[in-house]
């Protein structure tokens, strides 16, 4: 069986057209990670308590000791 040196160039271009393609998105998204600014975290134990309190009250509702 003959394999067709016209096929071997077109698969062999696909190959290195797609492995170039996810390099570019890989290089891209690493580059978007670092301008993003890292996420805020709260330290306030008066931001905390707050939180806990909102869940709490959503908690009770949602078991309906209210009623």
């Amino acid at each position: 069986m003959s394999i067709d040196p016209k096929v071997v160039a077109a698969i062999s271009s696909a190959v290195g057209f797609y492995l170039q393609a996810e390099q570019e998105a890989l290089i891209a998204q690493q580059q978007l990670r670092a301008v993003q600014p890292p996420p805020m975290v709260m330290r306030s134990p008066f931001a905390i308590a707050g939180r806990q309190a909102a869940m709490d009250i959503r908690w009770a509702w949602q078991m309906r000791l209210p009623r």
